[in-house]
């Protein structure tokens, strides 16, 4: 039996489990490796996923186009008859056909496979492995689980934020998306499961992601309001946004009527026009104040001070016209404080 030396590895415990991690030639993983899909393979630490065959095209091309991954691979070897051997401070790993069962980076393997049938100098390069043994598959599932569940991705716009350089060209409306995204999933959001997500049950949601996306990208574009006024981060932009509607929730909680049909901000209409007022007309009264607090924002539009717009308002009138009616309600209350002609000194 031929084996693949690895002279340099960590062995480590993770939870319960006992683990290697080690680099490793692409040319010696993919011979040794294979999927155990749930549900149509009857064996231990089968809960992969059936593969996404335009996945796995995209991710040869970007393997193709000189990239790589610095994530690791997670596999599980179960081959009985030739097991890994440690011997003389050195990691022994059989070259058998199908004896380490793909837990987590099924995707990228047949990717880099693909890949290595069209250039085959990339199976050169090392990948980081995980190496476990004979995992059962509740252990298995667990893992899969870890990863994909409690180790969610972080927004494209904070990758952008730490290298500008990998931006795409149609960056603000990635940047407007997962500000949307954050809304509806963030439980301090007033927007908390109230924005419609693609492919969400019928009832769910009361504002289209679309309408929050086109309402925002226009101002998420380089040289927009944003970054006008040095809001370029993802984190501050979203603040201003989530702190700002904060405000309007907390005029319409205190009648109960946040949530209800009858508040204009729970339409398409009245948080299109929410977002236009504040990019063109707060954004730049709060920096001037410099501060982007609600106790700022609360000074600068007292809503209460002569009653709640309610959506009975907007009946009978088509979106471009309610999205005015719910902008100028919101700017009459910003131009409360503007002195009167006479109070003007020149």
């Amino acid at each position: 039996m031929k084996y693949t030396n690895i002279p340099e590895f960590v062995s480590v415990k993770l939870g319960d489990i006992d683990a290697h991690i080690f680099p490793m030639k692409i040319k010696d993983v993919l011979p040794i490796y294979y999927v155990a899909v749930r549900g149509r393979d009857n064996v231990e630490g089968a809960v992969q996923r059936v593969l996404n065959k335009r996945r796995i095209a995209s991710i040869k091309n970007f393997v193709l186009e000189g990239n790589m991954f610095f994530n690791s691979f997670i596999l599980n070897w179960v081959d009985e008859n030739y097991p890994v051997i440690l011997k003389d401070k050195t990691l022994r790993i059989p070259q058998v056909s199908a004896g380490a069962q793909v837990i987590d980076g099924q995707h990228r393997l047949e990717g880099l496979k693909q890949a290595v049938e069209e250039k085959p100098e990339i199976g050169e390069q090392s990948v980081i492995i995980v190496l476990v043994q004979n995992l059962s598959t509740p252990d298995a599932a667990r893992i899969f689980l870890n990863i994909n569940t409690e180790q969610k991705p972080v927004p494209n716009s904070l990758v952008y934020d730490l290298f500008g350089e990998v931006r795409s060209k149609d960056y603000y409306i990635v940047r407007a998306k997962d500000i949307a995204e954050k809304l509806h999933e963030d439980p301090e959001s007033p927007y908390y499961q109230c924005i419609k997500m693609p492919g969400s049950a019928q009832g769910v949601g009361k504002v289209d992601l679309s309408t929050v996306v086109n309402a925002l990208k226009s101002y998420t574009i380089e040289g927009g309001v944003f970054s006008e006024y040095h809001l370029d981060d993802y984190e501050l932009q979203y603040r201003v946004i989530c702190n700002y509607f904060g405000v309007i929730k907390s005029y319409y909680e205190k009648e109960g009527a946040w949530l209800k049909t009858t508040n204009p901000f729970m339409s398409n209409s009245g948080c299109y026009a929410a977002i236009e007022f504040l990019c063109k007309d707060l954004i730049s009264k709060c920096a001037e104040k410099k501060s982007f607090e609600k106790k700022t924002i609360r000074v600068l539009i007292p809503l209460d001070d002569s009653g709640l717009l309610y959506k009975d308002e907007l009946k009978n009138k088509q979106g471009k016209e309610q999205r005015n009616i719910v902008y100028q309600y919101l700017k009459s209350a910003l131009l409360k404080d503007v002195p009167a002609q006479n109070e003007y000194k020149f």
